[in-house]
């Protein structure tokens, strides 16, 4: 269609007034008709009235399943597994560790049965027993800890920067003493940990690091995967994680007789590599059983051809969503550092601060999000404090283990005060791994509900 030369002028005055109209006023002035397309967008957000307010969410479809199933793809394995009648630990699960220690870049794995044992395990191999001392960071899950206390050490919490949610490194040297054994580095959310500060501080104190990585599959730094930087790594493969076979974990390591001594633990402390004996003298070892099934490595081997791309899906839609939403005033998305290559989004967060939307607190913040159709979390809270560190401190083994000075439970909150970690608890709001496997137009959804959120907060702030 050809335009008049005072058609065309006309148009595109109205495309350059568009930046300095608001919505409400083209929506009062112009026909719709005559409004570009790209205002027209913009005005539901603001003149629509919030789902929390008996006006229309943003979204009512369904954001994209998780755990996927492909009945096509994916069941022929699983199928093979269980008509064979070989269920427990053989050829299956060896080939899903031989492949999960090729994707990861690792020389060995060892499967077990979910990401917390792979973490005691870990431990027990490295030595680490009641007296010890562990370093962890204080935005974490308690899967993280649990570990530490099962072995009889103590956990030492450091702070975190907030604006990457991890591990501060400027803040491990003050927690160290001549307890300390080892460092747990969390890549939290599938974000890296800063492993090239970290390493050096732990070498430089003959610290083991044990990184988890249990929400951090195929995450990079400097193009080399996160559990593959420090002496050991961990998987955690529970139905939530970023590939998903129900519940199952992983060590990884290049360290031989590590990965021996661990393979012996998960199976009782028999023989096994350099664990070995006279034969016939049976266990040599104080192990468990941590075994994964035949079925069980059938669906990780199915999730595991899908993973790569999944993983650069979410890191471009991760990119894109962070760039829109970076631009709504009181948005601050995480922070990656600058040798991370790629990250794996288990979660994609960000900081919430309510004196950008009139002061309404996070708690109306999320629920107005929910309503929008764009499902949140308010995240961890601060792990440091909670409950189960004073019940740990009354077992039996424990005060035989420690001094009561040791653990004087209100001194040790005073040693392990993290105010950042505080702050951050209350400002973190998550979105979840599956909605970044959408398109860019579920992105968009996204953002305009924040942003929708954002334009009439005094409104939603008033409402009792």
């Amino acid at each position: 269609m050809s335009l008049s030369r005072r058609e065309f002028l006309r148009r595109n005055s109205l495309t350059g007034l568009g930046a300095m109209l608001t919505p409400t006023l083209l929506a009062e002035t112009t026909p719709l008709t005559m409004v570009p397309p790209q205002i027209i967008a913009v005005i539901p957000s603001q003149t629509t009235p919030l789902a929390a307010l008996g006006g229309s969410p943003i979204r009512s479809k369904p954001w994209p399943a998780w755990p996927i199933w492909n009945p096509e793809t994916d069941e022929k394995r699983l199928l093979e597994a269980i008509r064979s009648g070989v269920w427990s630990r053989a050829a299956m699960v060896t080939e899903f560790e031989e492949k999960w220690a090729a994707t990861v870049g690792a020389k060995r794995c060892l499967s077990v049965v979910n990401g917390t044992n792979a973490l005691i395990a870990s431990l027990a191999q490295f030595g680490i027993q009641g007296g010890d001392e562990v370093l962890v960071p204080a935005y974490t899950f308690i899967g993280t800890v649990a570990p530490v206390l099962a072995m009889g050490a103590m956990p030492i919490f450091v702070d975190v920067e907030p604006d990457t949610f991890q591990m501060d490194p400027a803040k491990i040297e003050a927690r160290i003493t001549p307890r300390t054994k080892a460092i747990i580095p969390v890549h939290i959310l599938g974000l890296p940990s800063d492993m090239t500060r970290i390493m050096p501080i732990a070498r430089k104190h003959n610290l083991i690091v044990i990184e988890d990585a249990c929400q951090a599959h195929m995450a990079e730094i400097n193009h080399k995967q996160v559990g593959t930087l420090g002496d050991a790594g961990c998987f955690s493969f529970q139905n939530s994680k970023n590939l998903a076979i129900g519940e199952a974990g992983a060590i990884v390591s290049d360290n031989d007789a590590f990965m021996d001594r661990c393979f012996s633990y998960h199976n009782y402390g028999n023989p096994y590599g350099t664990v070995s004996g006279i034969i016939g003298i049976g266990t040599l070892i104080q192990g468990t059983k941590l075994r994964l099934t035949e079925y069980q490595a059938a669906i990780g081997l199915a999730q595991l051809t899908r993973l790569d791309q999944q993983t650069t899906l979410r890191n471009e839609n991760a990119a894109y969503l962070k760039a829109k939403i970076e631009k709504i005033p009181g948005i601050l998305p995480y922070r990656l550092y600058d040798d991370v290559t790629r990250a794996a989004y288990h979660l994609f967060p960000f900081r919430y601060q309510p004196e950008a939307f009139k002061g309404l607190p996070r708690e109306q913040f999320l629920k107005a999000l929910s309503a929008e159709g764009i499902p949140c979390s308010g995240g961890y809270t601060p792990l440091n404090k909670m409950p189960y560190l004073s019940d740990t401190f009354k077992s039996k083994n424990y005060r035989k283990m420690y001094s009561r000075k040791q653990l004087n439970y209100d001194r040790y909150l005073e040693n392990n005060q993290c105010p950042a970690n505080d702050q951050l608890c209350q400002e973190a709001v998550w979105l979840s791994q599956s909605m970044l496997l959408g398109s860019r137009a579920d992105m968009d959804d996204i953002a305009n509900a924040i942003e929708k959120i954002h334009g009439q907060a005094e409104q939603l702030g008033l409402k009792k």
